[in-house]
């Protein structure tokens, strides 16, 4: 296996064991592959919860530009939901799995069959 299949391998259970939610693995993989070479980088791999700068580029980054949203106080309780959702004791809320789980919440999996 690559060390991409290994990573999405890793974010899957993440997603089973922190959050309760069988992962639909071909979006994981998209979201994961959509991420780019972020997720081989320790710092850029996760996003810090307790950060506002990092909750301040997830919303500017992903939601706005990737997904096309409107900013607006929805996307910041969209991301305040899916940081409590993973655990605020978590240290590590990897990049991929908070990006699988906006797209989800927003209902935006379109945007990654193009």
């Amino acid at each position: 296996m690559s060390k991409r299949d290994d990573l999405i391998v890793k974010y899957a259970a993440d997603l089973k064991d922190k959050i309760g939610e069988t992962p639909d693995m071909d979006f994981l993989t998209k979201v994961t592959i959509g991420c780019g070479p972020s997720i081989y980088n320790k710092d850029a791999a996760t996003v810090s919860g307790s950060d506002q700068s990092e909750l301040d580029t997830v919303k500017n980054n992903f939601l706005i530009k990737k997904l096309g949203l409107k900013d607006s106080a929805d996307l910041d309780k969209a991301i305040a939901s899916v940081m409590e959702k993973y655990g605020k004791s978590n240290r590590n809320k990897y990049r991929a799995v908070v990006y699988y789980l906006l797209a989800r919440h927003f209902k935006k999996e379109s945007v990654y069959n193009k």
